[in-house]
């Protein structure tokens, strides 16, 4: 009776909770993500979206068999704050970085 009890209890539920784990950890799919961050690029400097002037065959291959990003916003009108953006994943007030790296008015450094 001891022993059955024991199977019933602790045995059963945890045998239940590996199969459910495994079963669940088997389902997820994570996709490949790729960032490319080109800069002094403008909107429409790629041929995949409509540079009669620029031929870039690899990145459109790239955007025609994934997902291609069409609409963003520039945390600022220069590189540096949208880059540091980027990183930190915070708006340019956040994290002090308002100017080109190295400008006087970015603090020492360009951090303030």
């Amino acid at each position: 009776m001891k022993n059955s009890v024991t199977i019933n209890k602790v045995i059963l539920p945890l045998g239940l909770l590996t199969i459910t784990g495994n079963i669940y950890a088997q389902k997820q799919d994570y996709p490949n993500v790729i960032f490319i961050l080109a800069d002094d690029y403008g909107w429409n400097d790629l041929s995949c979206m409509g540079s009669d002037y620029y031929e870039t065959p690899n990145i459109d291959r790239i955007a025609k068999q994934g997902v291609l990003f069409t609409n963003a916003y520039a945390t600022c009108s220069v590189s540096s704050p949208s880059r540091a953006s980027i990183l930190t994943g915070k708006y340019t007030p956040c994290h002090g970085v308002t100017d080109w790296i190295g400008e006087a008015s970015g603090g020492k450094n360009g951090v303030s």
